[in-house]
């Protein structure tokens, strides 16, 4: 017998190279190249051909554009990362660490679907229906009729599909699934990618919005080839620490929606549920202010969060260490050398420790004055008045630059109680806002001297 060919497949742009590599050749990563089984020549010929149907060429003022109609999955939170609901033929891609509640939120969301009259399918990879229906019964989905299949043969898979014509459909999970059309084992990047692109055409071709469930990497990535993403028309992660009860779902990708959409869940004994409002979780409970704290309003998507910034700030001795959690930790760098320069604050010889309340990440520059402002209080041992507030981006010149829709996050703060803020000046309303004393600064020496008075 003719031995097998192998080839080496690039496991982040699903490129191809006949002999092991320290490097890809197609997209030049590192320690990338996997070993796998050559499919037969001429097996799959053309097989992503049917993904999208021929049309002719069409003037875009000519094309008839009309919205997708939405689903309501019956979870709020889940419907806000989602753009509003599901969509028909929409595939959804949803990843997240081991046990952090990915299969637990699908099903509750396939239950509430299916009582509204939707038709439903549940494809197992991982577990057998016994498993499924234990875990129903524990999160109290009672007498559901949840149509569950357990394989994991992608053609079997996609008979079903075609023949029970669902309108929402979760496969747990793609790496898991395996074609015959292929000798590479379940969970390697061909199958992946193969078996990903057979799904996304089901879902185009018969209008049944696909979920897909996906394993992580140690890192945190989605397990398989990068591919995968842009071929899905959503992706949504899991974060959160499994230690924790708060669950947070982020929108990284959406065609339908916005990105960088946040959903928060408590994990009870019955299942995720949504909380209405998450500010409370960022936010720690301090019966008087202590130093190195300040809160902050961030952006989520749409959503103003109001998030605590704590900072410790420490004897470090000749080399001191750097350390943010949820934060930026080379803007933290940064934001010391300028209050080092502008504001005379001299933390060279400290320990620096900076954290985001509730295992939040902030990525936007708008948290720069409240770290700057923390840091400095826990320098001090002075705590910020109760009740204050500040956002602002920081530049290297010490002005404080102004943040994006300033105005609802004001109005946020102020709804829940807050009273005092420093604020960029191109960000202080015309309008005065009911029980907000609003200080409206330009320089970083200037947000410093605010601080000093109010305490």
């Amino acid at each position: 017998m003719a031995k097998d060919k192998n080839i080496y497949t690039c496991s982040e742009c699903g490129g191809n190279s006949p002999k092991w590599l320290g490097k890809c050749p197609a997209c030049g990563a590192w320690n990338t190249l996997v070993e796998s089984v050559a499919e037969a020549g001429g097996a799959g010929k053309n097989r992503f051909a049917a993904l999208a149907s021929t049309a002719a060429v069409a003037v875009l003022a000519d094309i008839d554009a009309v919205d997708r109609e939405r689903t309501p999955t019956g979870h709020e939170e889940l419907d806000r990362v989602l753009g509003g609901g599901i969509v028909e033929g929409g595939v959804v891609l949803i990843g997240g660490d081991p046990g952090i509640g990915k299969s637990t939120l699908l099903l509750q969301a396939l239950d509430a679907l299916q009582r509204m009259g939707r038709h439903t399918l549940y494809v197992s990879g991982e577990e057998s229906g016994a498993q499924v229906a234990l875990r129903a019964r524990r999160l109290g989905l009672e007498q559901s009729q949840v149509r569950v299949l357990a394989e994991i043969q992608l053609e079997k898979i996609l008979a079903t599909l075609q023949a029970q014509q669902p309108q929402v459909a979760v496969i747990d999970s793609i790496q898991t699934v395996y074609s015959e059309q292929l000798t590479s084992a379940p969970g390697s990047v061909a199958q992946v990618r193969e078996c990903a692109a057979h799904l996304t055409r089901a879902a185009k071709s018969s209008g049944t919005c696909i979920i897909l469930v996906g394993h992580v990497t140690k890192e945190g990535a989605l397990a398989g080839p990068r591919v995968l993403e842009h071929m899905v028309d959503t992706v949504l992660y899991f974060e959160g620490d499994t230690h924790s009860s708060f669950r947070l779902v982020r929108a990284i990708k959406n065609r339908f929606g916005a990105v960088n959409e946040i959903g928060v869940f408590a994990m009870t004994e019955r299942g995720l549920k949504g909380v209405s409002n998450p500010s409370a979780i960022f936010l720690s409970q301090h019966s008087e202010p202590v130093p190195g704290s300040c809160v902050m309003v961030t952006l989520e998507g749409s959503r103003p969060l109001l998030v605590e910034i704590q900072a410790l700030v420490d004897s470090g001795g000749p080399s001191p260490r750097r350390l943010s959690v949820g934060l930026d930790r080379d803007r933290l760098a940064m934001l010391l050398a300028v209050l080092h320069r502008h504001a005379g604050v001299a933390c060279m010889d400290q320990d620096v420790f900076v954290n985001a309340v509730g295992g939040v990440r902030i990525s936007e520059p708008a948290a720069d004055l409240a770290v700057m402002l923390a840091i400095t209080s826990s320098l001090r041992g002075r705590a910020l008045p109760k009740g204050f507030f500040a956002f602002g981006e920081v530049g290297l010149a010490g002005e404080v630059r102004p943040a994006p829709r300033g105005q609802e996050r004001l109005r946020e703060a102020a709804k829940l109680g807050f009273s005092v803020a420093v604020v960029p000046k191109a960000n202080a309303p015309k309008k005065a806002i009911e029980g907000l004393t609003i200080h409206a600064v330009e320089r970083v020496e200037q947000a410093m001297q605010v601080v000093r008075e109010l305490g």
